[in-house]
């Protein structure tokens, strides 16, 4: 038997694509964040949008919107699914800036992955467009913050 806690192994411990034929189809959300940490010259020149490369912010939203889209051709284990609605907020926050994103389907597994991936992109992203002025900015702090749908129900970090 499989254990709950290993689903991705099979009766075997090899690694395995579940199966999510037998689940229901339901409405499914969730929510991740990731963090740029710059240099408060940086996020202000940012969100002013005075950066050599141009909108960081719009190519971010799009980035993190393509990388939802994505996600299965990245992640090995997880199900194309179809997505329906993405969105990704960029924000000024304390030392930087807050990438936030939020995936939406109506399918039979969730979209945490999804919603990672996006805010993960978004982020490097941003990062792509400061680094000319700043090379010394990282990222932190990639999680989940929410998800609902499916069997397991809501869950609120």
């Amino acid at each position: 038997m499989v254990d709950e806690e290993f689903s991705h192994l099979d009766e075997d411990g090899h690694v395995h694509m579940v199966d999510v034929g037998g689940k229901d189809t339901t409405d499914r959300e969730a929510t991740a964040e990731a963090h740029v940490v710059m240099d408060p010259s940086t996020r202000d020149r940012l969100f002013a949008g005075d950066l050599p490369k141009g909108d960081a912010l719009a190519v971010a939203r799009v980035a993190g919107i393509m990388a939802a889209k994505r996600t299965a051709e990245l992640i090995p284990l997880c199900h194309p699914i179809a997505i329906t609605a993405v969105s990704i907020d960029v924000r000024p926050a304390g030392h930087g800036a807050s990438v936030r994103a939020t995936v939406s389907t109506r399918d039979r597994t969730g979209v945490e992955m999804e919603a990672m991936t996006a805010a993960s992109v978004a982020a490097l992203t941003v990062y792509d467009m400061i680094k000319g002025v700043e090379r010394g900015a990282h990222i932190a702090d990639v999680r989940l913050v929410a998800k609902s749908g499916g069997r397991s129900g809501e869950w609120i970090r």
